[in-house]
């Protein structure tokens, strides 16, 4: 018997969500070349606005969606995280946040492959976001990662990195859904790189409402006097000093 053929991302965004269609075929088009080279150097990569404000407010509703749209809600504050609040969603995934997912993982693994390579890792990530879901679910990482975040007053972030299990996918995508400025002050998105031999080094990005924010999970290659070394990278969001800020977290790989 034949495997039923899934949609493409742009196609389950016509379905869902037809006015956010023109936004999955964007990140569709997204040239992996572009990224990696601002990865490469900068440490992390920014897509051009992406998604409209409405969108983006649509997105950042599903925050008060009933509770079988989220699988769990953490209270930062209670696990020494930081101060805030996240929701994991649920399967299945709302249709945009899914079309997002996979639309963005297809562009992001040539460079995650590009980045094996480099390491002497093997360079094995699929092209489709499923198999990289089955490999997952086959070494018991079957909980979905896609979630919201909200911070308020005071709010911040601890430096971490997003791991969840054996099998991490080396990079993730961040969507801001609020207005620096205007919605809220602070809350700045960090990176600390951690380089060998060497300080650290912090990172201050320049986070555009409807706009992606590329990013290492735990680790990229950088060019060493002996060649490639292993920079690790974490992340945080400073206090938030008004305001509210929300985001959608794109992580490729699931949870333990």
């Amino acid at each position: 018997m034949n495997t039923p053929r899934r949609p493409s991302p742009i196609e389950t965004a016509r379905s869902v969500c037809p006015e956010s269609a023109g936004t999955v075929e964007a990140v569709a088009a997204l040239e992996p070349g572009a990224l990696q080279d601002s990865l490469d150097r900068e440490g992390f990569a920014m897509t051009a606005p992406m998604v409209d404000a409405n969108t983006c407010a649509q997105l950042a509703e599903l925050y008060t969606a009933p509770e079988g749209t989220f699988r769990s809600t953490v209270t930062m504050a209670q696990h020494g995280f930081g101060s805030g609040e996240y929701k994991y969603f649920a399967r299945p995934l709302p249709g945009l946040v899914d079309a997002l997912r996979h639309a963005m993982y297809a562009r992001l693994a040539p460079i995650a492959n590009a980045w094996e390579k480099r390491l002497g890792s093997a360079a094995d990530w699929p092209a489709d976001h499923d198999s990289v879901a089955a490999r997952c679910a086959a070494a018991g990482q079957t909980r979905p990662t896609p979630l919201l975040l909200r911070y308020g007053p005071g709010d911040y972030n601890c430096l971490h990195q997003d791991l969840y299990g054996e099998i991490h996918f080396p990079l993730q995508a961040i969507l801001l859904l609020d207005r620096p400025g205007i919605d809220f002050d602070g809350g700045e998105l960090i990176l600390v790189e951690q380089r060998p031999r060497r300080q650290s080094r912090p990172i201050v990005l320049p986070l555009t409402p409807g706009a992606f924010a590329v990013i290492p999970v735990r680790e990229r290659p950088d060019q060493g006097i002996r060649g490639p070394a292993r920079v690790q990278v974490r992340h945080g969001v400073s206090k938030l000093n008004r305001g509210f800020r929300r985001t959608l977290g794109l992580i490729f790989h699931d949870a333990a």
